[in-house]
């Protein structure tokens, strides 16, 4: 085989770990949270970047047969949101007592997938993610934490509840 067909193959293999390799985050794809509004029950962030803003609610209800969390994640912008998640557990919710000690966490006895995914929200449209915990705990304040654990729009949210 001569120099000449060798070097064609070899151009191609060249440019294709060019366009493969590693690139750097540059500082604009940055973002920042700050708080808007909060109420007793239910506390809103906005979180923004340069042209895509979302806001977010969580509500829990103690139930006889336990608790229930809900996370609302909405795109206030027109354009659409894509949510980037390392993994396949989007969200956590973890309940912490009145002496800040964690008494339960949701995502404790789950599996998730290693594999990268992607969550897109439509402008004007809302993702919820709620779930139930099937927890016996004691009368009392507790504070519960909600968390979407996407790598470029994080959320963590915290609301106080009691158990009678």
């Amino acid at each position: 085989m001569n120099a000449r067909n060798l070097l064609i193959p070899l151009l191609c293999l060249g440019a294709l770990a060019l366009a493969c390799g590693p690139r750097s985050h540059s500082e604009a794809s940055l973002v920042t949270v700050s708080v808007v509004k909060a109420v007793p029950s239910v506390r809103t962030k906005q979180t923004s970047s340069s042209v895509s803003k979302i806001t977010s609610s969580f509500t829990v209800a103690a139930e006889p047969s336990g608790l229930r969390f809900a996370l609302d994640v909405t795109n206030v912008g027109k354009k659409n949101v894509e949510l980037a998640f390392p993994d396949g557990q989007t969200h956590d919710f973890a309940v912490l007592n009145a002496q800040g000690l964690e008494v339960y966490r949701w995502g404790e006895h789950h599996m998730f997938t290693q594999s990268v995914q992607n969550r897109l929200i439509d402008g004007g449209n809302t993702m919820r993610v709620a779930e139930h915990a099937s927890t016996d705990l004691p009368p009392g304040e507790y504070v519960a934490v909600a968390t979407l654990r996407s790598t470029n729009f994080p959320v963590q949210e915290r609301v106080t509840f009691q158990v009678r």
